[in-house]
């Protein structure tokens, strides 16, 4: 296959944008969803799924001392159990990223950090982007940012992507993960959209939501901007990374997450680099279900600490 690579960046055009069969996608949702995965796959599937979470504190009364404590978690997810990863990263408010630059001192794991007037995006773009350059410089090695989703149902697409494209300048050498808030955006042509125009002005990773909203992930949603990915990376070569946020609580969900990704885009992006959750409560429970398959009984939530 022939890979053609863009000159520009250039704004998707709406008119040429495809348009989301949308029985399609609820259809192989829901096959996905009757499948299973068993034995030494299931728990090969659910170490992955935990080397791919973005631990995640976002609430006003968070302190330096809940991050640590949420850091030390990331790196040691559960002592008794050998031959565990460490999570992907620690997404916390820009006030908050040197505390966690300071606790994953020494570890592989990232420090993200929501910036852009999280979660409305309200904000003017001068406020938006010193959010993000204060982020970077206290340590952040990924930017969470809200598209405006206002601009964006107003059909001033234009707006959009020059701001994205604006902090995506401003990330520097950290990365950005471009926030749709699809649950805001109505339609699954809506998020096919986004998803574009998100990709065009520089993202490299699109996410699906802030988790401040409901309906937040949904896998439907999520196969939508795989498709996206997908077709960028047809006609360009460069890879995309993803990051449903939002909802996802349990390992069997995550399980058929990693079947969808690997079906649609392939296994390079069963990595940490390509593909994150962002589901803090998502950990605990694959924490029990491995300690179920490893002695054969479940162990008690309250074995586990509270994110």
């Amino acid at each position: 296959m022939s890979v053609k690579t863009l000159s520009r960046p250039q704004l998707p055009d709406p008119r040429t944008t495809p348009t989301v069969d949308q029985m399609g996608i609820e259809e192989r949702v829901a096959r996905i969803k009757t499948r299973s995965i068993k034995k030494e796959a299931k728990v090969a599937g659910m170490k992955l799924a935990l080397s791919i979470i973005d631990l995640t504190t976002l609430e006003g009364q968070d302190t330096p001392g809940k991050v640590r404590q949420l850091c030390y978690k990331a790196m040691h997810l559960h002592d008794s159990y050998p031959g565990l990863p460490t999570v992907a990263a620690v997404c916390v408010y820009p006030t908050l990223v040197r505390a966690a630059k300071k606790a994953l001192e020494g570890s592989k794991v990232k420090v993200a950090s929501v910036a852009t007037a999280f979660p409305s995006g309200q904000a003017p773009k001068a406020v938006k982007l010193a959010d993000t350059r204060f982020a970077v410089n206290e340590g952040a090695d990924e930017i969470d940012m809200v598209i405006s989703r206002g601009h964006f149902h107003s059909g001033d697409h234009a707006f959009v992507f020059d701001e994205i494209a604006a902090i995506k300048e401003a990330c520097g050498d950290a990365r950005l993960k471009v926030i749709l808030e699809t649950g805001e955006l109505g339609t699954y042509d809506k998020v096919r959209l986004a998803s574009d125009i998100a990709i065009a002005a520089g993202a490299d990773f699109i996410k699906t939501s802030t988790g401040k909203i409901n309906p937040a992930a949904t896998m439907e949603v999520t196969l939508v901007m795989l498709h996206a990915i997908r077709d960028h990376y047809l006609r360009t070569g460069k890879m995309i990374a993803m990051k449903p946020a939002g909802g996802i609580r349990k390992s069997k969900e995550a399980l058929h997450y990693l079947m969808m990704v690997k079906e649609e885009l392939g296994e390079e992006w069963l990595d940490p680099h390509w593909f994150r959750f962002g589901a803090s409560s998502l950990a605990n429970d694959i924490l029990m279900q491995l300690e179920k398959e490893r002695t054969g009984r479940y162990q008690s939530a309250d074995y586990f600490s509270i994110d």
